[in-house]
């Protein structure tokens, strides 16, 4: 039995093929509308898949084909984000056999495809699935920075989530590491490529350098909704950071930042000095952006593609508080009234300091001295006018 899938997001339909050829369907999949509707033409499927939300050829249109030019029986299942009412309507008057509507599980897929086409002849070999996986509505790049992580790194982690939750590709950026760092990202990354890039820079130029040459490699990945960065120490777990996606998703946000308040129900752990520190330094940021941030400094952030060139596109003046940067380029290319609307400050559920931090406590010293630096690039040198742009140096990638 064959079947023609069609989403213009290809993290959507690896598991989604991989699970169907499990299963014994001979599987097809396109990224395209229009290539789609070619595919159909030649290999005459059992059953197509196809998703309403497509740039090239909306799958409204590709229904249309099908059901009134080609005047075909072949059922199709709706596979989409959009929850429009009169869009589902308009779908089974064209003759659709089902909608499913995003995020769904992938057994219900499955079963659902079972119950339209039934199971074929020669069945894959069973397998036992642990933990339900996800289709997600959107596609998430996530930037992880990592120097000398060689035994700090947390693979498993890494691997089991994304296993669980289609929809994201993790990019590894390897900080001109002394250790076995790349050799242990390579590792990872290894039958995962689909899931996984490792972005290698040969020079260790400090988290802020690796930060921008990731979300700038992951911006040329056209599939991905949202892009946000992540400590690799995971101090931020995965879920914590999947529940500042949701709420970019669905809200008119363009930058959703993770923020270590402490609070009932969460489980905060700083180090009482730091926690000091810290507080002297939030107090002057706030200063310097105007905005009663709470804390710039989290290591986990997701934005929207449209703001990544404003946020990223030039280098940073400092290697450790570039986040306090982004917050200045965003208000200084909106204005403070808009860059109010488009921030949000969320609390994390769970944050803990993990052992062998690289900033130390005479590092948090020299921050304040950034930050004054800071004060004077964006709000004296960069007035309106001068141009000050930093070009940007190319790195090696290992894709």
């Amino acid at each position: 039995m064959k079947i023609l899938a069609i989403d213009d997001q290809k993290l959507v339909l690896i598991p989604l093929e991989n699970r169907l050829k499990e299963l014994g369907y001979e599987v097809y999949t396109e990224t395209d509308g229009n290539k789609g509707i070619e595919l159909f033409d030649k290999i005459q499927p059992d059953l197509v898949i196809v998703d309403i939300n497509m740039p090239s050829l909306p799958g409204i249109e590709v229904v249309k084909y099908i059901k009134i030019e080609k005047k075909s029986d072949i059922p199709i299942m709706v596979l989409s984000g959009n929850t429009d009412k009169q869009m589902i309507i308009d779908g089974f008057e064209l003759g659709i056999e089902d909608y499913m509507k995003k995020p769904l599980s992938l057994t219900e897929v499955c079963a659902r495809v079972k119950r339209l086409i039934g199971v074929p002849e020669v069945q894959g070999e069973s397998k036992d699935y642990t933990g339900e996986v996800l289709i997600q509505e959107r596609c998430v790049g996530v930037v992880i920075p990592c120097y000398n992580e060689e035994e700090r790194l947390l693979s498993d982690e890494f691997t089991d989530y994304i296993h669980k939750h289609t929809g994201y590709h993790l990019c590894f950026v390897n900080d001109g590491s002394k250790d076995k760092t790349l050799e242990v990202l390579h590792s990872i990354r290894e039958g995962r490529e689909d899931f996984i890039t490792v972005y290698d820079c040969e020079k260790n130029g400090g988290k802020a350098e690796a930060v921008r040459q990731g979300m700038l490699h992951m911006l040329k990945q056209e599939d991905l909704d949202y892009i946000g960065f992540l400590d690799a120490d995971l101090s931020t777990d995965l879920s914590d950071f999947d529940d500042l996606v949701s709420t970019i998703e669905n809200s008119e946000y363009k930058i959703v930042s993770g923020s270590r308040i402490s609070r009932m129900g969460a489980n905060i752990t700083k180090e009482s000095a730091r926690k000091i520190i810290s507080q002297t330094i939030n107090f002057i940021i706030r200063k310097i952006l105007s905005m009663d941030f709470q804390d710039t400094q989290c290591g986990a952030k997701i934005f929207s593609r449209d703001v990544i060139e404003i946020s990223f596109r030039d280098k940073f003046v400092s290697k450790w508080i570039f986040d306090v940067e982004i917050f200045r380029r965003v208000t200084l290319h909106y204005g403070l009234k808009k860059a109010k609307q488009i921030l949000c400050e969320q609390p994390l559920k769970r944050w803990i300091h993990a052992d062998g931090s690289k900033l130390s406590m005479k590092d948090s010293f020299k921050i304040i001295f950034q930050l004054g630096q800071i004060a004077w690039y964006y709000n004296i040198k960069r007035k309106p006018g001068k141009n000050v742009s930093t070009p940007i140096k190319a790195s090696s990638v290992s894709a």
